[in-house]
């Protein structure tokens, strides 16, 4: 039975309200001055206390800052006759959770309970309802989907609904869904993904072709940063390593603080959905065997053991030079948030209409996340990884940089280079010593998997892959796979198992945000 304690200096005038809510069910405890009311919240722990601002002794608001002081967790709804605009502020100031004018009516209060009692618990039943009847709607888009966009509203819709009912008991059928989805996903992939490569130029190009390529991340620039500057705007990019499309959505109602949505897309990352590949592939505009055979210099091999991306300002003035555009523009790569503090001075002194910031944190969160026993605890399913993003978010530099910005005029648009997955399931493969290191794909020479939902490409040059040998192969895990080696297969497969990896074929890697925000007027 949830507790309401009433503090009112004519108590005897409300007897028909206690009554109407003992009738609904709640207990309720009275108090007809501040420090009798005091005493009970010392006592016990009311659900919510109802607190008349007008009362001799201690006033309302002197009782409230008690009451908040000793049970801070404890909505309070002041009710008062006063209007005055004063009262009201002080009271918000003291975190009251309502404020009622009298004369109030029963409804009144039974809205106020309902809003900071049983929200949560309206909201999951009422969320659980839906999913329940439009699970069969979801099963059906899964099962027809045949375009990127289709795919795309996939994506969104499990994102949705992994959001709405993330602490729900129906986890289980989310994650069912999100299982089939990416297994049709993966199939869709590997009887697609070639078609988009038809030649070289083809793949570089600005719009979508007949045959429904997507855009993919050599488009980015194109697609989402060009146009804005050819109309004079001032833009900033900002790449965010590793980012999904449900912490885009997570993080969203804080950006909304000071950019307006112009313009929320998805796009599609190239394979291998990492760094070296998807990353180098947006500042240059051009898939990676292309950057190895154009700009040699700036291609690193998957054996080399310089960072892989340690061009990527070299890759940006190459394609500005490759496209005829006279852009200046700066560039900043953020690996911690002293450097980003020094980022948010420079900003404001730049004058070049281009500025790119890539920000690695989450991407050394999910690293940070595989070898840190601490770390694993803290994010131990998608929801906790989420909640790690929005905390780091709110209270990191990074959110001053990015209101900085819009308080500077910028154009922001907001992307990543390729989302992250949780994986689960161990697959044994067969490869030489000079296959590189990642667990979600693996390119060398005689790859050895017999699982059929390994997506194999043989012939890399046809999709605009390099080949570290002539006889070289790539193979992608689908779904929620990882390779392991046969040798201490199960010491890998329990290390690895519930780690958040990138690399393969999935929804949350493949499909993720790409999204332009217009800065709010002060």
């Amino acid at each position: 039975m949830n507790k309401i304690l009433w503090v009112d200096d004519e108590i005897d005038l409300l007897q028909p309200y206690i009554i109407y809510l003992n009738g609904k069910g709640y207990e309720v405890a009275t108090a007809t001055n501040g420090r009798d009311a005091l005493d009970i919240v010392e006592g016990t722990i009311p659900d919510i206390v109802f607190l008349d601002e007008n009362m001799p002794g201690l006033t309302g608001l002197e009782t409230l800052q008690e009451i908040k002081r000793l049970r801070p967790e404890v909505p309070v709804v002041m009710i008062t006759k006063s209007e005055e605009e004063h009262i009201m502020e002080e009271a918000i100031g003291e975190k009251i959770a309502d404020y009622l004018i009298k004369p109030v009516n029963p409804s009144q209060i039974l809205l106020c309970l309902k809003k900071h009692i049983h929200q949560q618990t309206i909201v999951s039943e009422h969320n659980q309802e839906n999913y329940r009847q439009e699970w069969s709607d979801i099963t059906y888009m899964i099962d027809t989907a045949a375009t990127f966009e289709e795919w795309a509203a996939v994506e969104r819709t499990l994102s949705k609904w992994d959001l709405d009912l993330e602490n729900s008991s129906m986890r289980s059928m989310i994650d069912d869904q999100r299982t089939q989805a990416n297994a049709a996903f993966a199939k869709w992939i590997a009887k697609n993904y070639e078609s988009w490569f038809g030649n070289q130029q083809s793949a570089t190009t600005n719009d979508q072709s007949a045959d429904g390529r997507p855009i993919l991340s050599t488009d980015v620039m194109k697609h989402s940063v060009f146009p804005l500057l050819d109309k004079g705007e001032k833009v900033l990019l900002c790449v965010i390593d590793n980012f999904r499309y449900d912490q885009w959505k997570t993080i969203q109602p804080l950006l909304g603080e000071f950019y307006a949505i112009r313009e929320e897309e998805q796009y599609m990352s190239i394979l291998p959905t990492a760094t070296q590949y998807a990353r180098n592939a947006i500042f240059s505009g051009l898939m990676p065997l292309q950057i190895q055979q154009m700009y040699p210099q700036y291609w690193v091999e998957e054996g080399d053991e310089e960072s892989k991306n340690q061009y990527e300002k070299e890759l940006v003035q190459a394609m500005l030079d490759r496209y005829r555009r006279r852009e200046s523009f700066t560039y900043w790569k953020v690996n911690e948030s002293d450097f980003c503090e020094r980022v948010i001075g420079q900003l404001k002194g730049t004058q070049t209409p281009l500025s790119i910031v890539v920000l690695n944190f989450i991407d050394m969160l999910s690293h940070s996340r595989t070898e840190s026993k601490m770390m694993r605890e803290l994010a131990n399913d998608e929801a906790a990884y989420r909640s790690l993003t929005l905390s780091w978010f709110r209270h990191s530099p990074t959110y001053n940089l990015l209101k900085r910005a819009a308080e500077l005029g910028y154009t922001l648009v907001l992307t990543t280079d390729h989302g992250t997955t949780r994986v689960k399931n161990a697959v044994q493969i067969i490869a030489d010593k000079n296959t590189n290191t990642n667990i979600r794909y693996k390119v060398g020479k005689a790859l050895n998997c017999s699982d059929k939902s390994v997506f194999v490409l043989d012939r890399p040059a046809k999709v605009g892959l390099p080949c570290p040998n002539v006889s070289s192969s790539y193979a992608f895990c689908t779904g929620n796979g990882f390779f392991a080696y046969p040798n201490q297969f199960n010491y890998y497969a329990q290390y690895f198992r519930n780690t958040f990896q990138h690399g393969g074929i999935s929804l949350e890697e493949m499909i993720i945000p790409l999204v332009t925000l217009n800065p709010k007027k002060s």
